[in-house]
């Protein structure tokens, strides 16, 4: 369950970074002041949950949630969030 946890929170703390750079970037202030609670609340789960991490798997989970979720992000933005200008 741990490794589970971990990645979903790595997940959801780089995919809102991930937004985060994109939202800013294009001027979507509302949202990205939205997106800036879901970054806080995301890596202070992120804290909670590492430092039960005792497998390999834990570390597999924490090093493949930030790739995945990166590229998620790119391709979320592109489908419902087309630049501004």
């Amino acid at each position: 369950m741990t490794t589970a946890l971990i990645f979903a929170s790595v997940f959801a703390s780089v995919f809102c970074l991930g937004l985060q750079s994109q939202l800013v970037n294009n001027g979507y202030r509302l949202l990205a002041a939205l997106n800036s609670l879901a970054i806080g609340l995301s890596t202070l789960f992120l804290y909670k949950s590492v430092p039960a991490a005792t497998a390999w798997q834990d570390t597999a989970a924490y090093l493949l949630g930030g790739p995945v979720a990166i590229v998620c992000s790119m391709i979320f933005y592109r489908k419902f969030l087309p630049k501004t200008k």
